[in-house]
């Protein structure tokens, strides 16, 4: 059974803020204490660089370091650690599918799918390669519960689709989208498939193998781990044909004044020194997530979530933005004549933090015809009493402001 009091315990944040009600965990997550001393303690006691010491310290920096590929596949259900390539986020993830998986199959005239909620860092850098490239970026359409039209995917399926990009969960409306049906339809046409699982990989069982997804991306800050570290899922059969797109050390095999060339993946997409620590982190980050049972953490996110939706609707004049079927624990809200800024300003005088603005989704703002909203996101070491709290000063915004 979750128990949100007694998890919080576990992340010092709450200790110094003991009132801080945190409700921007689409944004990054808190760190359990298990976390922070990881990286510190590799900083005091582990601290050397990788791949390029034979003494003792490097090896075991080495060893450490590599150890983390073995626990993130068998975490997201990866056949082999080889799959698993080390980057600085979902962005610099998606990047590099971009421009060294795509870029040289993308021909004038063919096009690339991806869905009318995307988070900016999963529109813009295919958006970028079909400019170049004179190929077609080609949206499909959500309706306004927030839900794909799936009659309008299966349409815009064809043979000059050659890409197709998606989000496992909306970061804006909390939609989760039927990715295994999607995935299978693409396939159905040998179209590879990248998920973006930054915001589902924290609370959701992933399986990239049941799955079959050719790419899947996510961030360690989004799942209780550091800053500056994410994933890139490959099948092993595309990572082996990718070249790399970022060049320097530690990922060659031989290098001339006149020739270089470059050593496997997934090093190879590893150039320079990379974030050591972080991805120690990320690795403590993940063992903290298995202390829990996830359909337990389901279980109690859905509990809660839906306890926040019926009290929000109590709200007088505030709407919900995205009303999916299937949904987690982010709501985003608006109210007609309030800014989503004022609102969180509002909340934030009584330490209750929710995130405000577009959400890096303005086309999908521009849908739903608003600004931005307001968002709040929860996570398991959130409470019923958060939520409480949150629309009570809601309510005295409203009347105040009326």
């Amino acid at each position: 059974m979750i128990k949100p009091e007694a998890i919080r315990q576990d992340f010092p944040i709450f200790v110094h803020h003991p009132t801080l009600a945190y409700l921007d965990n689409a944004a990054t997550t808190q760190k359990p204490e298990s976390v922070i001393e990881g990286i510190a303690d590799f900083y005091r006691k582990e601290n050397a660089n990788i791949h390029r010491g034979v003494y003792p310290l490097a090896a075991a920096a080495t060893e450490k370091y590599e150890k983390v590929r073995h626990i993130v596949a068998e975490f997201i259900g990866a056949s082999s650690f080889k799959s698993i390539v080390y980057s600085s986020g979902t962005t610099a993830s998606i990047n590099l599918v971009v421009q060294s998986f795509l870029e040289k199959r993308l021909n004038s005239g063919d096009e690339v799918l991806i869905s009318a909620m995307e988070h900016h860092a999963n529109l813009i850098p295919w958006q970028m390669l079909c400019k170049k490239k004179d190929a077609r970026l080609i949206i499909i359409p959500v309706d306004k519960n927030g839900e794909i039209d799936m009659m309008a995917f299966k349409d815009r399926l064809s043979s000059r689709t050659k890409m197709l990009a998606l989000t496992h969960i909306s970061n804006t409306l909390g939609s989760i989208n039927p990715i295994e049906e999607i995935i299978e339809l693409a396939h159905q046409r040998a179209i590879p498939v990248l998920i973006d699982g930054a915001q589902s990989v924290a609370h959701y069982p992933i399986d990239v193998s049941a799955l079959d997804c050719d790419f899947f991306v996510f961030s360690a800050h989004k799942c209780f781990g550091p800053t500056g570290v994410g994933i890139l899922y490959g099948k092993e059969e595309h990572l082996r044909e990718m070249e790399p797109v970022v060049f320097g050390g530690d990922m060659i095999r031989e290098v001339s004044y006149e020739n270089s060339s470059f050593t496997t993946y997934p090093q190879r997409f590893e150039a320079g020194t990379t974030n050591i620590a972080g991805i120690v982190g990320l690795g403590y980050a993940i063992e903290y997530l298995q202390k829990y049972n996830k359909a337990e953490i389901l279980q109690y996110l859905t509990q809660l979530s839906e306890y926040a939706h019926q009290e929000l609707e109590s709200v007088d004049g505030l709407e919900i933005i995205g009303k999916a079927g299937a949904k987690s624990a982010i709501l985003s809200f608006a109210f007609e004549n309030i800014h989503p800024h004022d609102v969180a300003t509002f909340l934030g005088t009584e330490n209750i933090a929710v995130r405000a603005g577009h959400h890096c989704t303005q086309p999908l703002m521009d849908f739903f015809n608003i600004p931005g909203t307001s968002r709040a996101s929860f996570t398991f070491y959130n409470t019923f009493e958060e939520v409480d709290r949150m629309v009570k000063v809601l309510k005295e915004m409203k009347q105040f402001l009326s």
